[in-house]
């Protein structure tokens, strides 16, 4: 199989159509669920269909370090690969290492107009044209509002998609029946596609429901699950 055809067949192309064609550059993102269900191999996978399409996406760590993260890369990218029998696997995976940057911020001692200079940096002296930025493991919860405006804004200006990958940190929490926390209310008016995930034992997958899409009524099916053995976004 080659990249096109990977591409064309990706899962990921439902994901995106449950969305009306994806979250759109200049919006922000939210994968949420409690701790384990998979939303870093998640939004790894939603990364490198991306830079299979020579899109430029900057990974950014709030908890693992690098080496762990690349590793989730190796990983999601042999089982997509090995699954489709890709051509060329070994050079199509040298094309990540051009279209992907990866960072590390302690979301504790580094402010956010810091992280958002440091990108800025990236992005306008560095020459790295960023279309997608994911923030994986951001403590979206126990962050002030205003913070989350400010990365809005930031996205806008930059015009680059933003996805966040959320737990939440305080014990105190309930969840709906689609995964997501109480503690994410406060910050629904800021976001523009909230995907809450949740384990359903009957089927053994971890669902993928659209809980926000702009002004849209729902929740509604995304049309994808989590494979728990491979982590990978299937149908």
């Amino acid at each position: 199989m080659e990249v096109r055809e990977l591409i064309s067949k990706s899962p990921i192309r439902v994901f995106e159509d449950s969305l009306d064609g994806g979250l759109g550059k200049g919006n922000l993102g939210v994968l949420v669920s409690q701790r384990g269900l998979g939303k870093t191999a998640c939004m790894v996978h939603l990364a490198l269909d991306k830079i299979l399409q020579d899109l430029n996406v900057v990974h950014v760590s709030f908890g693992a370090n690098v080496e762990h993260i690349m590793n989730w890369y190796k990983e999601v990218f042999r089982e997509i690969t090995d699954f489709r029998s890709l051509e060329d696997a070994v050079d199509v995976y040298e094309r990540i290492r051009t279209n992907r940057v990866m960072m590390n911020f302690s979301q504790e001692n580094v402010s956010v107009e810091n992280i958002i200079k440091s990108l800025e940096t990236l992005i306008r002296q560095g020459s790295f044209k960023a279309d997608a930025i994911f923030f994986d493991g951001y403590k979206l919860t126990v962050a002030a509002e205003e913070d989350v405006k400010k990365l809005k804004a930031f996205a806008k200006e930059m015009n680059v998609e933003v996805w966040f990958s959320v737990s939440p940190v305080r014990p105190d929490v309930s969840f709906d029946d689609y995964g997501v926390p109480n503690s994410m209310e406060p910050y629904k008016p800021i976001i523009d596609v909230l995907v809450g995930l949740h384990y359903n034992d009957e089927r053994s997958r971890v669902i993928m429901t659209v809980v926000k899409n702009g002004d849209q009524k729902l929740p509604r099916p995304a049309g994808v699950s989590l494979d728990p053995k491979t982590m990978l976004i299937v149908e």
